[in-house]
């Protein structure tokens, strides 16, 4: 901050959400107060935009402060930490992109930014109604002690209607209070009820506990089988934050999905945590981020967003499922919640935990390396069996023409019906079936705005892009030659898996969970509850089963497609196969009944296929290290996508040619492409792809920001998106 010598004005650095690669300097009025992490309003242009009162910025001209705009306000708001600050830096520099766009993520609820308005309650009087009913007296006890409730809270304890207390307030019984701002979840009681572990269980927990009581950086992995209780592990360590007075954050690949955590959770502590996440009312997100920012909440449960929530006093991070690709956010600012978790520990001094039942081949390398700690839970809690796994070869047991599911998966799930247990049909795909085409001239129904077939769903009869959200209906004739009756569908979704389910098993209630079901995360939660509680008897779904659900009767398991996953030629499709055919198998016996898993395949002898089946997770993670090393991919080596689009092919593919020209000589690093990306156009964009390749030590962020400076900005109707340590290849 600078001050001006002739006067008492005074100058600051304000990093405002734009795509600004720096903070704007302002003036401060004398009748305004502010230090570094401030939250403020400035005018920009003809607009007033929030902005945070950066740190100083090293070197640059004064400027006087007369000759700059004022900041019109600053808000009564805790200010934001300098850890987060240095956060939001460090993830600027490392993904490339403008401080103003992160810090963008930080300010996420302006509403917030000044106090939350006391909420209006009622306190008892000595006046007493002429007319005294048993409703009415009811109330009258439960508020005879003086305390002050809130109106529906008093109504709810009592048992009465909203009308019985409004009535007693006119008659004069009650008169009205302020009360402070309602927490938005209650403080959690790290000794309300304390689980019964077992001794491996105790172990792992004593462990983690040590770092999250004592504070200081570190980052363990926490690896254990499918229902091992990892998650009652690591709230012992949430426990230990607590008790130690920080703040906790609990990051989730599907939060608005995961109402078993949640009850976890309460069950544990006395109290809900916090819920972070797109789904959540535009109020309560408000709530949230103002009580995280002073210190009421004190654990969020969240998505990847809650990276940037301005925790007043963050002691511990937990990343649940660390593996799952969800924590890659490909849009406008590009990074892994996973590893940007990591950073955010060690730039606050705090530990991280990564839990997973199969970890990311970087993470297993880290953990085996020493890099991270390294704890492991080898067998399920009370000592329930795994489920027995199996490979069906489809090239020796295929399901009969025009059917999906094969002879030994069918009599599986008969069994398992006949014992009065759950069945899972698991495949990774939405709708009825991936292609529509026309048997008379062969027309393929396309997205006229992506490179990519529009995918049939039967129940709402549309044809749904998945890449841009393009629909239309579905036709009776075909569109290219007319014929009618000719459509046929290829492939299978699971709505064609749950249509032959109810042919075969047509006594079965049958359920179909996928995330475009009608009624969104809320019918999604009450379907999860229902499969819980034994309510239905197939679950068939996509990969959402996968995460985290605790289904006590589900004991048989099959997989549709195992090789779904492996033809995008995707470098981590054998480990993302793994991991998904992994924690979906895993659903079955989690309560001790015997189960088992049938993954019905064409490549039995794929590696990720083997692995499943004969349980060696340890041979499949070193041949995949072995792999990375050879080929310098990550842990080895260092990855940056640059991925061109625009209105035209000739601009993309120029644009990527001038990048490619551009590229700095460096003997570590090189650059492949341009090369029309697999998914050539989205929502009527054309796009191209650079891969940048480097060596473990190279300073990819250096050659990169020369390649895009060299090649000087897009023109026209060209883009450029940069991903470091990309997670899809499409």
């Amino acid at each position: 901050m600078a001050a001006d010598s002739h006067s008492s004005l005074m100058s600051v650095p304000v990093l405002v959400p734009t795509p600004s690669e720096h903070p704007y300097s302002y003036s401060v009025p004398n009748d305004i107060s502010v230090v570094a992490g401030s939250i403020v309003q400035v005018p920009l242009g003809p607009r007033q935009v929030p902005g945070i009162v950066w740190d100083d910025a090293s070197g640059g001209k004064p400027v006087d402060p007369k000759k700059l705009r004022p900041i019109t306000q600053a808000f009564d708001c805790p200010p934001v930490v300098p850890a987060m600050r240095r956060f939001v830096d460090w993830v600027a520099r490392y993904t490339l992109s403008p401080p103003g766009m992160v810090a963008r993520m930080v300010l996420r609820a302006p509403a917030a930014f000044d106090p939350e308005p006391p909420a209006p309650g009622l306190r008892i009087t000595a006046g007493r109604p002429d007319r005294l009913t048993p409703a009415r007296r009811r109330v009258i006890e439960l508020a005879e002690d003086g305390l002050v409730w809130s109106r529906s809270g008093l109504a709810h304890a009592a048992g009465v209607s909203l009308s019985v207390i409004d009535g007693l307030a006119r008659a004069g019984t009650f008169e009205p209070v302020m009360l402070p701002p309602l927490p938005v979840v209650a403080a959690p009681d790290p000794g309300y009820s304390p689980p019964a572990l077992s001794d491996e269980q105790r172990q792992a927990a004593d462990r983690l506990c040590e770092p999250a009581a004592g504070g200081g950086f570190s980052v363990t992995l926490l690896e254990g089988v499918t229902g091992s209780g990892k998650t009652e592990v690591y709230f012992e360590a949430i426990a230990a934050a607590l008790s130690a007075g920080r703040q906790v954050l609990v990051l989730l690949p599907e939060i608005a999905l995961t109402q078993a955590f949640l009850e976890r959770f309460h069950a544990r502590f006395g109290a809900p945590p916090a819920e972070w996440h797109s789904d959540l009312a535009p109020k309560t997100r408000e709530r949230v981020w103002r009580q995280v920012a002073d210190g009421r909440v004190r654990v969020v449960a969240g998505a990847r967003s809650s990276l940037f929530l301005p925790f007043e006093n963050l002691g511990l991070i937990v990343v649940d499922e660390e593996h799952d690709a969800a924590f890659k956010q490909e849009d406008r600012v590009f990074y892994n919640a996973r590893d940007m978790a990591v950073v955010r520990g060690h730039l606050g001094g705090f530990p991280v935990i990564l839990s997973s039942a199969t970890p990311s081949v970087e993470t297993r390398h880290n953990a085996r390396s020493g890099r991270y700690g390294d704890i492991r839970l080898a067998r399920r809690f009370a000592e329930a069996a795994l489920p027995r796994l199996s490979a069906i070869d489809m090239r020796r047991t295929p399901p009969e023409r025009g059917r999906f599911i094969a002879p030994p998966l069918v009599q599986a799930v008969a069994e398992t019906l006949e014992r009065g247990e759950q069945a899972l049909l698991f495949l990774n795909r939405r709708g009825y079936a991936p292609l529509t085409l026309c048997r008379v001239c062969g027309h393929r129904f396309q997205c006229p705005e992506c490179s990519s077939w529009l995918v049939e769903h039967r129940f709402r009869e549309k044809l749904v892009c998945h890449h841009c959200g393009h629909t239309e209906p579905m036709p009776e004739a075909c569109p290219s030659c007319g014929a009618l009756d000719h459509l046929v569908a290829c492939g299978p979704g699971v709505e064609r898996i749950a249509e032959e389910t109810v042919d075969r098993f047509p006594e079965a209630r049958t359920v179909v969970l996928s995330s475009d079901i009608m009624g969104g995360v809320k019918r999604l939660r009450l379907e999860l509850d229902a499969i819980a509680k034994g309510q239905a008897d197939i679950v068939i779904g996509t990969q959402l089963v996968a995460k985290g659900h605790n289904f006590p009767n589900m004991t048989t398991v099959g997989v549709i497609d195992a090789d779904l996953g492996l033809a995008n030629g995707d470098p981590r499709a054998a480990e993302r196969t793994f991991q998904l055919l992994n924690q979906v198998t895993g659903r079955a016996g989690r309560t001790g009944k015997k189960s088992r898993g049938l993954i019905q395949t064409f490549q039995p002898d794929h590696p990720a296929m083997r692995a499943i089946v004969t349980g060696d997770a340890e041979a499949f993670y070193e041949s995949q290290i072995a792999e990375r090393e050879r080929a310098r991919f990550p842990p080895f080596g260092r990855l940056a996508s640059i991925i061109i689009s625009a209105a035209t092919r000739d601009e993309a593919e120029a644009h990527g040619r001038t990048l490619r020209n551009a590229a700095p000589a460096a003997g570590d690093i090189m650059v492949l492409g341009p090369a029309e990306a697999p998914l050539a156009m989205i929502r009527g964009r054309h796009r191209f792809r650079l891969l940048v390749q480097g060596g473990e030590r190279a300073d990819i962020q250096a050659f990169l920001r020369r390649m895009l400076a060299g090649a000087g900005p897009a023109r026209g109707s060209v883009r450029v998106n940069v991903d470091v340590d990309p997670q899809s290849f499409l």
